[in-house]
């Protein structure tokens, strides 16, 4: 087994344009300012002012769940959305379950995607003073693994599930705060251990340091090539991330344990999120507007070039493959101006 220390860098601030705005005002919901959907999102508003498209105003630190029904309800724009939660949606399952089957695909048939990104990589992490030995110590413990009723809640169970066998409430206890409270929650010492959704360097590991150093576990090779794995990212807006474990951006002050030189675990993609109800003219807008701005978004964090913005591979985005969402039209026309392809699974 082969040990990695690391400290992690810090997250570069992200700042909405100060200059004059277009006439149009949107809304936007999206998740903690310092996530990968928080950054998106803020640099999504910084560019459309940059480009006279839009106003947007953010609302952060929302519960994309909920921000994903709102879009479709017509109540907010646009939203930042884990491409789990369209799937449910449309199933009313899950955190959709009170909204019933029709109503939910009926919901669901409102989103179309301007974008696409990976927004995390599920993964165990704990102090060191925690005395956690990995995947396999699991059992007994009380886990922080997300927000109430959010995909990132869904997916760590799920893969708690797969690397234990233990499930919630009988094999360990878990509890979930909302996105604002999360970095509180990691040090106040009411977890024993965190499997939640990471970036590479990671914002709230890095504001937790504080309080002392941390290790992160890969899933192991043998669970990571096994059925119950492959099975868990066949869900839609999941799939396997196998990364050197060079480019995590990490040094001294973190641990990163793996058989190799690679972390491995299942990755969460999703995408910005407008209800089918945008004009054609202002989801191109928007779109051309990301893609000419895609160095902006790259540089506002240090895990912002990592996170496949700009990518347009379905293997990538996972545009195809039972997602019972795609592109908005205005959207594919704009990435195909710009020379994108766009599969025609994904129009």
């Amino acid at each position: 087994m082969i040990i990695h220390k690391s400290l992690v860098a810090g997250i570069a601030s992200v700042a909405l344009a100060t200059g004059a705005f277009a006439q149009t005002n949107l809304t936007a919901e999206t998740a903690a300012p310092n996530t990968a959907p928080g950054v998106s999102v803020l640099s999504l508003a910084e560019v459309a002012a940059n480009a006279n498209v839009a106003n947007i105003q953010v609302a952060t630190g929302q519960t994309l769940t909920n921000s994903v029904q709102n879009v479709a309800e017509g109540k907010s724009d646009i939203a930042a959305a884990p491409f789990i939660l369209p799937f449910l949606l449309s199933r009313g399952v899950g955190p959709y379950a009170g909204l019933g089957k029709e109503k939910g695909a009926e919901l669901a048939s409102n989103l179309a995607v301007l974008y696409t990104y990976r927004i995390s990589v599920q993964g165990l992490f704990a102090y060191d003073s925690s005395n956690i030995s990995g995947w396999d110590g699991l059992e007994g413990k009380t886990i922080f693994n997300g927000p109430p009723r959010g995909a990132a809640l869904t997916n760590a169970r799920l893969l708690t599930r797969v690397n234990t066998g233990l499930e919630e409430g009988k094999g360990y206890e878990g509890i979930q705060v909302n996105w604002g409270q999360a970095v509180k929650t990691i040090q106040d010492g009411s977890a024993d251990a965190f499997v939640l959704p990471m970036a590479f360097p990671d914002g709230r590991i890095t504001a937790a340091l504080s309080s002392g150093n941390m290790t992160i576990w890969s899933v192991s090779k043998e669970v990571f090539e096994g059925e119950q794995f492959a099975n868990l990212v066949k869900l839609p807006g999941s799939i396997p991330v196998e990364m050197p474990i060079s480019d995590m951006g990490y040094s001294d002050g973190v641990t990163v344990v793996s058989e190799d030189e690679f972390l491995r675990g299942p990755g969460t993609v999703g995408g910005e999120v407008v209800n089918t109800g945008m004009s054609f003219d202002m989801a191109k807008a928007l779109t051309a507007a990301f893609i000419e701005g895609l160095d902006l978004y790259r540089g506002k964090a240090p895990f912002m070039p990592n996170v496949w913005h700009g990518e347009t591979d379905p293997k990538l985005t996972d545009m195809c493959d039972g997602l019972p969402i795609k592109y908005h039209p205005g959207a594919v026309a704009a990435w195909e101006e710009a020379g994108y392809t766009i599969p025609d699974c994904a129009k």
